[in-house]
């Protein structure tokens, strides 16, 4: 049985060290790249906290040299600005995903706003860089998808890759809001699901369809997963939780999960092929989340998230997959 071993780097990015855009500190979450010939743009979602002492998420990136250790520089401007009042993605953008497209640079944004009966609202937004990445300029106001007649509530964490032609979207949505014993509001439930486009803009969903089975059982939830072909094989990465007490209470919250699939569309999940426990440390130990994988001359790595949702940034390790 063959299975995936984690080469430890360590935490590679620690907002706190940095002089962050736009007021924010502190959170380097969701960390996702763009590679250049001489160095490893990083995106990533941080945060400013509103008079009102409610956060805004904004974008930001680092570039790190190629061997992911050293910081070359941080964004110091704003690489996408947020909806205006009442859009989808009003109080933040949360993650984004970018790819290289021809000349361009396409973003696939996953856009929030807060909602009076629950706490959010998000949709996938999508934006085209002209300029390296530098910053993006968005097709419309609106999301390009967001809930539907059998996806009513959440829409987002899109990750999209392009494979014999064919754009492939990745995603989260949700299944419902339950109100759980002992909370004082309702928490969300969302699964993986899949959507496919000739140009990246127009998308044709599996409506409803969870492509990644549950291992907590139904009141599981699954968040940003990412992919990659290797050997014959794709690879999926993504992180899970239980929906409810996962935000101090031990053993409950994010974790990472893997799944491998021959077609894009049907997975096999196999946690237990990745062994990223094994090399845990004081800032990871107590959550893993946030996920994403790629290529990097001839090496595979995985960055992600550790403890309180991204706070103290993010780490990486080398994918090695065994035979």
């Amino acid at each position: 049985m063959w299975s995936i071993t984690c080469k430890p780097m360590g935490k590679i990015f620690d907002p706190r060290d940095h002089k962050l855009p736009l007021g924010c500190e502190e959170f380097a979450q969701s960390p996702q790249t763009l590679i250049f010939s001489d160095r490893v743009r990083v995106y990533f979602s941080t945060r400013v906290r509103e008079e009102s002492g409610m956060y805004l998420s904004h974008v930001a990136y680092v570039d790190l040299s190629k061997d992911l250790k050293s910081v070359m520089s941080v964004s110091q401007g704003s690489v996408i600005p947020l909806g205006d009042l009442g859009c989808f993605d009003e109080h933040g953008i949360f993650p984004i995903n970018v790819i290289r497209h021809h000349d361009e640079i396409y973003a696939y944004t996953c856009g929030w706003s807060r909602r009076v009966a629950v706490s959010v609202e998000t949709g996938v937004g999508f934006a085209i860089s002209t300029d390296e990445g530098r910053t993006f300029k968005k097709l419309g106001a609106g999301p390009i998808l967001s809930s539907s007649q059998n996806e009513p509530y959440l829409v987002g964490d899109a990750f999209v890759k392009v494979f014999d032609g064919l754009f492939h979207m990745w995603y989260m949505f949700g299944v419902g809001w339950k109100n759980f014993e002992g909370q004082g509001q309702p928490d969300r439930i969302y699964k993986i699901g899949h959507a496919t486009s000739k140009n990246g803009v127009d998308w044709c969903k599996d409506e409803g369809k969870q492509i990644v089975p549950d291992k907590l059982g139904e009141d599981e939830s699954m968040a940003l997963p990412t992919v990659i072909e290797y050997d014959g094989l794709y690879h999926m990465f993504f992180c899970y939780r239980e929906s409810s007490d996962f935000r101090t209470a031990s053993g409950r919250g994010y974790r990472i999960g893997y799944a491998y699939s021959t077609d894009l569309s049907n997975w096999n999940r196999d946690d237990g092929k990745l062994r990223l426990s094994e090399s845990l440390s004081d800032w990871d130990g107590e959550m893993q989340c946030y996920p994403h994988v790629f290529e990097l001359d001839g090496k595979v790595f995985l960055l992600y998230n550790g403890n309180q949702f991204g706070r103290y940034g993010f780490g990486a390790v080398e994918l090695v997959f065994n035979d």
